[in-house]
């Protein structure tokens, strides 16, 4: 359930806290006092839309947390996996809402807004003006039902969409097999002829032409290489006059100056190092410059070789890492087109089969709709006959449709309000507050079926008053019996349920402020008689003592 909720310059507040209590907790106040900005406060901390617009005005950010007390699930396993601090019973949601981003944590660590969806499965369940809209909508009551009868046909239902969703897939190569076999012949000859061009170059590796570039360069020049290294050799270790010839002579002087003076070692040493070095230098040059020739077919070879690379180049792509990535292109989408025009026939043979296996499974699973269909539209009307709606007709109608994501049903919920008058679908014909009490029966219905801790009304006495709020109280408080009940209301009949009453007020002094109390003794007798007359006056004091018993 809900502990506690705090808003820090949040809207027309600079800052808040609630303690709410298990049981009923019913919220008054005048009529745009601000009311509601608590419960939206509660929806945006679990919703992923979020408008910078609730930031208080001349504020940086706007800050919402949510204590919540758990003591009926495990977490341990999800909070572990997500690397959550586990507090015990306690559960922190916090909200951070800036100009620029939207951060959610739980329990200190930054989460996603995954996250928070399955918490707010398990602990929240909201009613508000826009899920009375939603609750209208045809196309979300094959949804209620599902969740009505989740234990019964769930796990069905899930492995059905699984599987629809891969039949989905299928079609779509389908379709996709379908346009590529319907590529002309000359666009598979081109293909072809593109691949075996590449193929035909055998292609060495992506540098083959730089390296064949330098080879040329060296064959064109080799006869000034020759005579270039030649005659470095030459200089070198050639004739009388040669560097190492002179070095020689060196290095006897050096050893004989050795005899004298020891400290000259690591002299001759090095020196005879550079003779050896240019010994080496010296054969490198000669074996070099030996291994010249001018081998015109050699050259011919190469300049016809990067003659047909450059060919390649210019007509795929101007690089011959381009032109080696094209040809796997070009082989792939061959082999897509070919793999297509051989594969269609298998695919229309898969898609057949699981078409008849999910049809076998959709009508297993409308059986079970139509079964718990009614069983709802019983509960639903015993349900709405306690609120006061004595004639009131009310049924679950499921029509067969085409194969799809929920199976082969239509349903909707259809409505009769007078005994004289065909049931109709329930957005045409229940008025405001038939619309509530439709919303309280399910409500409390799914209640006592789920686990949820918490359910919150926003004005779900909206359109009703005497008996009918008598109803709708008695309920409400049958609820609270078993769930947390966080209401907003008008009704005083409904608010002297309250285990604890807020009471909002706003004021408009040097700016506009939002202030939350919570009602005892004779102050909350004068806020029951605010609401049932208007005045405070001695008629409407004694009623609400009456009502508070």
């Amino acid at each position: 359930m809900i502990k506690q909720l705090k808003l820090k310059n949040y809207i027309l507040i600079d800052e808040l806290s609630v303690n709410f209590s298990s049981g009923l907790n019913i919220i008054t106040g005048e009529t745009g006092a601000g009311k509601s900005i608590l419960l939206n406060a509660v929806d945006l901390v679990f919703s992923s839309r979020v408008s910078k617009e609730v930031i208080k005005a001349g504020r940086d950010k706007a800050v919402i947390e949510i204590v919540l007390e758990n003591t009926k699930n495990n977490l341990s396993e999800l909070f572990e996996e997500n690397g959550i601090d586990n507090l015990g019973t306690e559960i922190i949601i916090t909200k951070e809402i800036t100009q620029s981003s939207v951060r959610s944590r739980i329990n200190g660590t930054l989460v996603s807004q995954e996250m928070i969806k399955k918490l707010r499965s398990v602990f929240v369940d909201i009613h508000s003006q826009h899920q009375t809209y939603t609750f209208l909508q045809p196309q979300h009551h094959i949804n209620l039902l599902d969740s009505y009868a989740k234990d019964v046909y769930g796990d069905e239902l899930e492995l059905y969409k699984k599987k629809f969703k891969n039949f989905e897939n299928l079609k779509i190569q389908l379709e996709y097999a379908k346009n590529s076999a319907n590529s002309t012949e000359s666009q598979i000859d081109f293909l072809k002829f593109q691949i075996s061009e590449i193929e035909e170059a055998q292609i060495q590796s992506e540098s083959e032409d730089a390296e064949l570039e330098q080879e040329l360069e060296v064959l064109e020049n080799a006869e000034k290489l020759k005579e270039l290294t030649g005659g470095a050799y030459w200089t070198i270790n050639g004739d009388d006059n040669s560097i190492l010839e002179a070095l020689g002579k060196i290095k006897y002087d050096i050893s004989k100056a050795l005899n004298f003076d020891s400290k000259l070692g690591h002299v001759n040493e090095e020196f005879i190092n550079v003779i050896e070095n240019l010994h080496e230098i010296s054969s490198s040059l000669r074996d070099y410059s030996q291994s010249l020739n001018n081998d015109t077919q050699r050259l011919n070879d190469i300049q016809e070789r990067l003659f047909n690379l450059d060919k390649l180049k210019r007509k795929y792509g101007g690089t011959l890492e381009n032109v080696l990535k094209n040809y796997n292109l070009f082989c792939s989408e061959l082999e897509k087109i070919e793999f297509s025009t051989n594969h269609i026939d298998e695919l229309e043979s898969q898609i057949s089969d699981e078409r008849v296996k999910l049809q076998s499974m959709a009508q297993s699973i409308s059986e079970h709709r139509k079964n718990y269909a009614k069983v709802l539209s019983v509960l639903v009307q015993d349900k709405l006959e306690v609120l006061e709606l004595p004639k009131v007709r009310f049924e679950i109608q499921i029509m067969q449709k085409e194969l799809s994501i929920n199976g082969i049903d239509n349903v909707e919920f259809m409505i009769s309000t007078n005994i004289s008058e065909d049931l109709k679908p329930l957005a045409k014909v229940a008025s405001g507050g038939e619309i509530s009490r439709v919303m309280l029966a399910i409500k409390s219905i799914f209640a006592k079926n789920d686990e949820i801790d918490t359910v919150i009304f926003d004005e779900i006495d909206t359109g009703i008053s005497g008996h009918a709020a008598q109803s709708v109280a008695d309920e409400i408080l049958e609820l609270s019996k078993s769930h947390q009940i966080i209401v907003i209301t008008h009704q005083a009949i409904i608010a002297s349920k309250a285990d604890k009453h807020f009471y909002v007020r706003k004021s408009q002094e040097d700016e506009t402020k939002v202030e939350v109390y919570v009602l005892t003794g004779d102050n909350r007798i004068k806020a029951l008689a605010e609401l049932a007359g208007g005045d405070i006056n001695e008629q409407s004091i004694e009623f609400a003592k009456s009502l508070l018993g």
